[in-house]
């Protein structure tokens, strides 16, 4: 899963970033810090993990990861190539999902590149500079597609069917997204939409969570968005937490960090917030084996059959699956062992019909 961090100049992404994946960047009061994309690795908090290593003792233990990236900020005009545009813009086509960090803190000292702090309106700067590079893309494969048409592609028609609307869409600066919705399933699912749409990976099409960035006091007093900034965001997931106080945080032991996650009301991070957040809006879930050399936590789809979830480990477990013996995290931490468990009759023996849930301690039979 990789996640583009997203944003005009100076709104926090960059102490974001660094706050998740505790990698030193260069931050600084002025805007193009960042020319190139920062990447960064993060582990996916599961406590889940913690506890099967205990029970099953293996010799180590692996969380699923999030990769961040950390692109440089956009600013109004990016898609006519404003401040490096067009090369952040392409940043953003790699990334299966957007964090928008929008900022909502006032602070005379951090410079704002429109010298005020209006998220409604930075997030539609934002948004119309996505359409714009999305509404050149779909220009483009327009004129190649009627190119197809007239040498006898037989599956040109359907896609200039959906790139036409796609761009009315556009024009009319709706979403690619908001366009697709409207669309019948069997339809999108064809074949030749299907690998159309992979392969130009519109911006706009790409679920969005948007990151409030907030000061300690909104994060301690519960900030909420006003209406007009829910309308702006178009019902998409979000989130509020304080970038400066993440990046603090790091510097605390364990212990240390809970206290002043107390002290703000909260019982977890805003980071761990973002990453389950992200796993909500990618509509991915987790499933986990043990054994004595590792405890793992896997990602996969929601609604992912058992052969596809063994395709997360490799391409045998699904193409040579046979049965997986599956018993849910809870149940298992309540027999103690997994001995305990057969013997209890907890462990059930699944085909290739049978769909993964959340937590699913699985035992592939290949």
């Amino acid at each position: 899963m990789k996640i583009g961090i997203v944003g005009l100049p100076n709104v926090g992404k960059s102490t974001l970033f660094r706050a998740l994946t505790k990698k030193q960047v260069d931050i600084a009061n002025y805007p193009f810090v960042t020319i190139e994309p920062n990447v960064g690795i993060v582990e996916v908090p599961d406590e889940r993990v913690e506890k099967l290593t205990e029970l099953s003792k293996s010799k180590k233990k692996i969380h699923a990861v999030v990769e961040f990236v950390d692109i440089a900020g956009l600013v109004k005009g990016a898609a006519a190539g404003e401040g490096l545009g067009n090369k952040f813009l392409s940043h953003i086509k790699e990334v299966d999902a957007i964090a928008e960090v929008v900022r909502v803190f006032d602070d005379q000292d951090i410079i704002h590149t429109q010298n005020r702090v209006n998220p409604e309106e930075d997030i539609k700067i934002i948004e119309l500079e996505l359409i714009l590079r999305d509404l050149e893309t779909v220009t483009k494969r327009l004129e190649s597609i009627d190119k197809q048409i007239r040498g006898g592609d037989k599956f040109a028609p359907a896609q200039k069917e959906i790139m036409t609307r796609i761009k009315m869409a556009l024009e009319n600066e709706k979403t690619a997204g908001e366009a697709l919705k409207k669309e019948q399933k069997e339809f999108l699912e064809k074949k030749e939409i299907e690998i159309l749409l992979k392969e130009l990976s519109l911006l706009t099409a790409k679920p969005n969570i948007f990151v409030f960035n907030g000061s300690e006091k909104q994060v301690s007093e519960k900030w909420h968005p006003k209406e007009s900034l829910l309308n702006a965001i178009k019902n998409a997931d979000w989130i509020l937490l304080s970038a400066k106080t993440e990046d603090e945080l790091n510097s605390l032991e364990t212990e240390e960090k809970k206290e002043y996650l107390k002290t703000l009301g909260l019982q977890e991070s805003g980071l761990d917030r973002l990453i389950k957040t992200a796993y909500k809006t990618l509509n991915l879930i987790t499933f986990l084996t043990i054994g004595e050399d590792e405890t793992r936590a896997w990602t996969i789809p929601f609604g992912s059959s058992a052969p596809r979830a063994g395709r997360a480990i490799h391409s045998d477990f699904e193409e040579k699956f046979i049965r997986a013996e599956v018993i849910p995290y809870d149940k298992l931490i309540e027999a103690g062992s997994y001995v305990k468990a057969r013997e209890l009759g907890w462990l059930k023996t699944e085909g290739k019909e049978y769909i993964v849930k959340d937590g699913d301690v699985i035992e592939f039979k290949i």
